[in-house]
């Protein structure tokens, strides 16, 4: 099955083409299409659903979208689905002019955040554990992924599915050349390896985006 995916993102495209094999994803700049829709929501599934019936609207095929970001525990979830804006403190949900910030002054800046939360004592660090706000320490991160495949306007299924983890005490430290976005200082205890680290295997058997596509598969009998 031809399938579009609501994304101009090489990295995204190569990971729905693994975890959908056997399918033809197709992103809109393959086929030459303008696509960029704005990302208006306040919440990943919102956002994820812009996308597919904006997407749905140009080529009257299904679609495949999917919204994600990063949100770390003791800053609140911030920058959640402001993730690829985010700027820093102070600007959670991206700069005035609309500029991207490079990715590894975000990354930088995410740590640093986090840093001075903790260092400013301001956190109830064992508050946070006793209530289960902390999962992996005060440093506790978690990737969410809001996935929808959609056939028409108001015809879809979705998922909504989270991977657990803690961001690097130091940008100095981030490692891993596969994923991509906050993948490199985003730590899995378990496996004692970066998202970044990972293989292809085994980022799409654990990820917040592999848990989603299969949940969508079995929804859509197998898709």
């Amino acid at each position: 099955m031809k399938i579009y995916l609501a994304s101009s993102n090489k990295n995204k495209k190569r990971e729905m083409s693994q975890i959908f094999s056997g399918h033809e994803i197709v992103t809109p700049a393959d086929e030459g299409i303008a696509f960029d829709p704005e990302e208006t929501g306040e919440t990943f599934l919102e956002n994820s659903l812009i996308k597919a019936r904006a997407l749905h609207l140009i080529t009257g095929r299904p679609v495949i979208a999917d919204d994600s970001g990063i949100s770390v525990d003791a800053l609140g979830g911030v920058p959640g689905v402001w993730s690829s804006r985010y700027a820093g403190p102070g600007f959670h949900r991206g700069r005035a002019d609309g500029d991207k910030t490079p990715q590894e002054e975000q990354n930088a800046m995410l740590i640093g955040e986090l840093n001075a939360a903790i260092a400013s004592g301001t956190l109830d660090l064992e508050a946070g554990k006793k209530q289960g706000l902390f999962k992996d320490g005060p440093r506790s991160a978690h990737y969410t992924c809001a996935m929808v495949f959609l056939t028409g306007l108001n015809e879809y299924a979705a998922a909504v599915q989270v991977m657990e983890g803690t961001l690097l005490g130091d940008v100095k430290d981030a490692r891993g050349e596969g994923g991509f976005g906050y993948d490199p200082i985003f730590f899995l205890p378990s496996y004692g390896k970066t998202a970044a680290e990972l293989s292809a295997d085994e980022k799409n058997a654990i990820s917040h985006r592999g848990k989603a596509a299969r949940i969508i598969q079995a929804m859509m009998g197998g898709l």
